[in-house]
């Protein structure tokens, strides 16, 4: 049947859900989606924490390694964060 009354009197989605069935397929999905965004979030936190970061200084010595930049330059900056 395709809805409606059915053999036992009950009034139902079609394919047999029934409302109930319907609200809880909902329930299903709103909760899965909560789950997934949990994770995700879960292991984005733990790739920030797990890398370290660069200090300032040693992104400015890689700089003026790969000689991107002066002796005067790196002095110059050097000096400003400090």
């Amino acid at each position: 049947m395709m809805g409606g009354w059915d053999r036992t009197g009950n009034y139902g989605c079609p394919f047999g859900f029934g409302y109930g069935g319907m609200f809880m397929g909902i329930l299903f999905l709103i909760i899965l989606g909560v789950v997934i965004y949990f994770i995700v979030q879960n292991v984005r936190s733990k790739n920030e924490i797990g890398q370290a970061r660069e200090l300032p200084l040693d992104i400015l010595k890689k700089r003026y390694a790969k000689g991107e930049i002066t002796k005067e330059d790196f002095d110059r900056m050097k000096n400003d964060l400090q």
